[in-house]
């Protein structure tokens, strides 16, 4: 047999928590649109939420506090806005509040190019309340990591997936090289366009270190994060997110802090993402990636 999917990974991890952990799992159009990308397995423990699309979080809620653990599949990650106040204001509140745990695991799911509506990356505003664990695996391996941190810990815990990785089978490590001149850390989609940029970079002479971040909160400076930015004191954290007040800038200033050294935030545009070419706001790609390494490098 071949190597396993992102999205077959998920469905294996469903299956188990749903038919051996007495799980659950909540969402809307689970069956009627192919099963969420064929992320979910047909088997019992679904509910199928109605269509209103402010409710679900509420009742995912409730079956953590009973126990359940709840899977909580956010078609579009945009809909996170429109799930947000059980989750910001009581599943990630109550353990410190009231040594209650709400333990939810929320698959947000992003994706690029699908309108002004359902192509959002949000992570970014769940990472400014306390109580969460926040993370955006890309690959098998990473998406096995976060699920048997979110068994092991009672936190919820909003997993900021992207269909660009569902057909992914490879795991994507960290690169680094000796006497580089910059240090790419990247997020989400994004990492997918890493080595592409670097390739363009290298064949003029500029080396590039690569670092793939899964875990976004808490976020933990490690030497694994610094030393290749000590090497090559200027860094770049590129995110499919907005760049203003992301996630992109606030990593960026953690690395700086941690470090002296200088460290770029790239994101989206400060504007509305639209599907008319003109109006479009993609998230970063190789080519944009490598710009802004030009112009940091000539700075």
């Amino acid at each position: 047999m071949g190597l396993k999917t992102v999205a077959e990974t998920i469905k294996e991890v469903t299956r188990n928590h749903l038919t051996k952990n007495h799980g659950l799992l909540l969402g809307e159009s689970i069956t009627a649109v192919g099963w969420v990308n064929n992320t979910v397995p047909d088997c019992p423990g679904i509910v199928e939420l109605p269509m209103t699309d402010v409710a679900g979080a509420g009742i995912a809620v409730g079956a953590a506090l009973v126990g359940r653990r709840p899977i909580f599949v956010i078609r579009f990650q945009d809909f996170l806005i429109l799930n947000g106040s059980p989750l910001i204001f009581y599943a990630a509140k109550t353990k410190e509040l009231h040594d209650k745990s709400a333990p939810v695991f929320v698959r947000a799911i992003g994706a690029d190019g699908l309108g002004p509506v359902h192509s959002g990356i949000l992570h970014s505003i769940f990472m400014h309340f306390p109580g969460f664990r926040i993370c955006s695996p890309m690959t098998p391996g990473e998406y096995e990591e976060i699920w048997e941190n979110f068994l092991a810990n009672d936190d919820p815990m909003i997993v900021s997936e992207h269909r660009a990785s569902y057909g992914n089978t490879q795991e994507l490590n960290d690169r680094i090289v000796d006497n580089a001149d910059i240090t790419l850390y990247a997020i989400s989609s994004v990492r997918f366009e890493l080595h592409k940029a670097a390739e363009t970079l290298e064949a003029e002479g500029i080396k590039c270190n690569l670092v793939h971040l899964l875990w976004l909160k808490p976020f933990v400076v490690t030497e694994r994060l610094t030393e290749p930015l000590l090497q090559s004191k200027k860094g770049v954290v590129i995110d499919p997110g907005y760049e203003i007040a992301g996630a992109s800038q606030s990593l960026a200033y953690e690395l700086n802090q941690a470090t002296g050294c200088k460290v770029k935030a790239l994101g989206l545009y400060d504007r509305s993402k639209c599907l008319c070419p003109p109006l479009q706001n993609k998230a970063p790609d190789a080519a944009r990636i490598y710009e802004t390494v030009k112009m940091l490098l000539n700075e």
